[in-house]
């Protein structure tokens, strides 16, 4: 979980450096990254799928809590 999490922040700075919050703008900076940034259509791909798998394993590891009952041991919450 916190190897997708760091994925996640590092594709997300790398994208963030060539995005325009501007509403004029936004969609050309997202056409910008694809078309003429070396490998940013790839970075963009792995953003987007690596925040589908970093929740996917978050309701993994969140079940897996509950299956095994770990929220009743009281050392868990101290």
């Amino acid at each position: 979980l916190g190897v997708y999490l760091v994925f996640q922040i590092v594709t997300g700075l790398f994208l963030a450096i060539h995005f325009s919050g501007d509403v004029m703008l936004s969609f050309s900076s997202v056409n910008h990254v694809m078309r003429d940034v070396s490998n940013g259509w790839f970075m963009r791909v792995c953003h987007s799928n690596g925040a589908s798998m970093f929740f996917l394993f978050f309701y993994f590891h969140i079940g897996r809590g509950i299956y095994y009952g770990s929220y009743s041991l009281s050392k868990t919450w101290m």
